[in-house]
């Protein structure tokens, strides 16, 4: 019994050791290269003395402790992620779209791995992917804000590497890394861009042009210059076949010369008969030209005759053509004086009207408040005016200056009263009593006007028996 107890013991032990050695084969895991295994539980500390939440390991192997750690796995799949960004405000405030597809992944970075264990283990593929896609359209909207639609479009270099600089930052922060960038096509609701694609499509046009002139040009210049050695090389052969004929001639002149001496006699009679002629010949010549010079002559006399004549007549034309316009000119001139006088006339002819109408309305009502008596209404009138005709009476006499009466008298008079008496009487008497004058003018003065009025007789008396002996301004010597 005890021996079979031993057995079995040592079985156990065996089948112990077995198994834990199996189980320790079990806990240790591989890495594949597409994953990263993530540690977790107690994973010691780092150099700070600080607890690790994980440690990641991609591309190896690592044995896990039972009880005391676990372990997962993060998939390295790219992921890609269609980004349609539209009415993204660009700094010179155009909206633009931008459609774009990110590609994404979890980063194998040592601190990046530690991140994505930390924010993204156990998360699945559409949760990271949507997770990526918030941070990529808050940084792309960014970076946009902060270009011009010219380098937007123009600068894709500058673009992109801006937006992978922002995006891939952000990402690190959650543990993923920006694979690649694609930027299919940028649009503006306003069509900016595609004015300067129209821009740079007629610049290529214009460059092509300008090439082909140039083109064009450089052949033209080709061609003149192979026409130019073309002359050159003709106008030397021609030279050489000149001097061949010029040696050709000499021996030819040569032979023509005593062919010449022989025809020189024929030649000579020749001569004399051709001069007699050509001298009749001239002098029908000049019997021409003779008539030629009077028909000459005469045509020149009628065109000096048109030159000075026709200018004369047409000049009195003009005289009298300027003369009927300037008398036309003075009728009208005239007959515009004559209708201005004529209406200023007129107009002053409705004035006085209407004057003479307001009086005549003045004075009918007048008669009216005098009990419809014209004589009283009359008088009325005149009471109105009395004032006036004793400023009249008194203008008469204002402007005569005394300023000092000397009378030289020896006191006595001659029956009619003395000088001085007489002198006052004299000028009282020059004034025209105020009944007098109303009578002149065929009217008469009331009778409680009347009692007020000084006749010569009163003057007179006045004179007569108020006359003072000295005064300031009558001295009595």
């Amino acid at each position: 019994m005890p021996g079979e107890y031993s057995i079995i013991l040592a079985s156990v032990i065996v089948v112990f050791i077995f198994i834990l050695i199996v189980s320790f084969f079990k806990r240790y895991k591989r890495c594949p290269s597409d994953r990263i295994l993530v540690i977790y539980g107690k994973v010691g500390k780092n150099a700070s003395q600080e607890s690790h939440s994980a440690r990641c390991v991609h591309g190896g192997a690592a044995f896990i402790w039972p009880i005391i750690q676990d372990y997962s796995f993060l998939d390295l799949t790219p992921i890609s992620i269609e980004i349609n960004l539209t009415n993204a405000l660009s700094k010179q405030n155009i909206r633009v779209d931008v459609p774009s597809r990110f590609t994404v992944g979890i980063s194998t970075e040592q601190n990046t791995m530690i991140n994505a264990a930390e924010r993204l283990l156990g998360l699945s593929q559409d949760d990271i992917s949507n997770l990526a896609k918030d941070i990529i359209f808050g940084q792309l909207r960014l970076v946009v804000a902060t270009m011009d639609i010219e380098e937007i479009n123009n600068n894709r270099d500058k673009f992109l590497d801006a937006v992978s600089s922002n995006v891939e930052a952000e990402l690190k922060k959650i543990g993923l890394k920006l694979i690649n960038v694609n930027v299919t096509d940028i649009n503006d609701e306003s069509g900016y861009i595609e004015a300067l694609g129209k821009e740079a499509a007629a610049k290529a046009i214009n460059d092509a042009k300008k090439t082909v002139a140039e083109k064009n040009r450089d052949g033209s210049i080709g061609e003149a210059n192979a026409l130019q050695a073309q002359r050159v090389q003709v106008a030397a052969a021609d030279a050489v076949a000149v001097e061949g004929e010029n040696k050709a001639k000499i021996t030819i002149a040569s032979s023509d010369a005593t062919r010449r001496e022989q025809e020189a006699e024929a030649e000579r009679r020749a001569i004399a008969a051709e001069k007699v002629t050509q001298a009749k010949a001239l002098e029908e010549a000049y019997e021409a030209e003779k008539l030629a010079e009077m028909k000459r002559a005469q045509r020149d006399k009628e065109s000096q005759t048109a030159d000075i004549i026709i200018p004369a007549q047409i000049d009195k034309e003009k005289i009298e053509i300027a003369a009927e316009a300037i008398a036309e000119q003075t009728r009208r001139h005239a007959k515009g004086d004559a209708d201005a006088i004529y209406m200023k006339m007129e107009a002053e002819a409705k004035g006085i009207y209407e004057i003479l109408s307001k009086q005549a309305q003045g004075f009918e009502k007048l008669v009216v408040a005098a009990d419809n008596n014209s004589k009283d209404a009359v008088m009325l009138m005149i009471a109105d005016k009395l004032p006036d005709l004793v400023k009249t009476q008194v203008e008469a006499i204002k402007n005569i200056k005394i300023d000092k009466v000397t009378v030289w008298e020896n006191g006595s008079g001659n029956g009619n009263g003395t000088s001085t008496a007489n002198f006052m009487k004299g000028m009282m008497g020059s004034l025209p009593p105020l009944n007098d004058l109303f009578k002149m003018a065929g009217m008469e003065l009331p009778d409680y006007l009347k009692g007020k009025d000084i006749t010569h007789e009163e003057v007179e008396n006045t004179t007569d028996t108020n006359v003072p002996e000295k005064d300031e301004d009558v001295q009595k010597q």
